[in-house]
């Protein structure tokens, strides 16, 4: 494992994100995932990241797709090339495509994004282990089951892996939605970096719950939908096309060697 690691924290709609910029072999990823998720409690989710050239690579540690992560890569481009807005073409791990991402400074380390997300590969109802039938929206590298009530909140960690299981998906979210308050609860399980998180917001469950409505209606929409971190806004078009809107804030870059942190700016 490397000694020396490098990375920048952001806060995508409470959705605490940790990038890694020291080039690290994917079979090593989901360890140093799991140390530095341990040293930066707060955090939720880890990618590792490359800046060089004009888009952006991003992969995840569990090489699952996270949109709240393909926003704060491409507000880690605009800083580094001191640009204020821009679209930046994100190849993330889990989306087949490269993903534009338009962002632009709307303060000091604060930028608005809207990602046109990944479609969906599928909209079903799908009876699931002691459960169901539930909305089931699988998308690449991560698949959500969308829930109407909170019944099973309780009992969300248990089922997560098993569901997951059942529908052999590489990554599984739990969304809790309220349609008539326009809340969202989101739970992620992750298997391959072994992460299961209660998570303040969830750009890619937002994006089921749109798919998922526009798959009943087949006309377009646009909806905020308020989490534990804040609201992330979600839009989709005549031809189903998913726009994803949020707010990405810059925390600090950071160096962690040998157990000790220092912070670089």
């Amino acid at each position: 494992m490397m000694d020396s690691v490098t990375y920048t924290l952001f806060d995508p709609t409470g959705n605490r994100t940790l990038l890694v910029e020291t080039p690290i072999p994917i079979e090593e990823q989901p360890a140093v995932a799991g140390k530095l998720m341990a040293l930066e409690p707060e955090t939720e989710q880890v990618g590792f990241v490359s800046t060089a050239g004009e888009g952006v690579v991003l992969r995840m540690a569990g090489g699952e797709f996270c949109g709240n992560a393909t926003m704060s890569a491409a507000a880690l481009c605009l800083k580094q090339k001191e640009r204020r807005e821009g679209t930046v073409t994100v190849s993330v791990s889990g989306a087949k495509e490269p993903v534009p991402v338009t962002i632009s400074s709307c303060s000091e380390n604060v930028w608005d994004g809207t990602v046109q997300m990944p479609s969906a590969l599928s909209v079903e109802e799908k009876s699931l282990p002691q459960s169901g039938p539930f909305p089931v929206v699988r998308f690449p590298g991560i698949t959500h089951v969308i829930l109407e009530n909170s019944t099973l909140i309780g009992d969300a960690e248990r089922l997560a892996p098993e569901w997951c299981r059942a529908l052999g998906a590489d990554a599984l979210g739990l969304m809790f939605l309220n349609r008539e308050a326009g809340t969202l609860r989101p739970l992620v399980w992750v298997p391959v970096a072994g992460t299961r998180c209660w998570e303040s917001s969830c750009a890619s469950g937002t994006t089921a719950v749109g798919a998922f409505l526009f798959a009943k209606t087949g006309k377009a929409l646009s909806l905020s939908l308020r989490q534990p971190g804040g609201t992330l806004g979600i839009a989709a078009d005549a031809d189903g096309r998913l726009l994803l809107s949020g707010r990405v804030r810059y925390l600090r870059r950071a160096v962690r060697q040998l157990g000790k942190t220092e912070d670089l700016r």
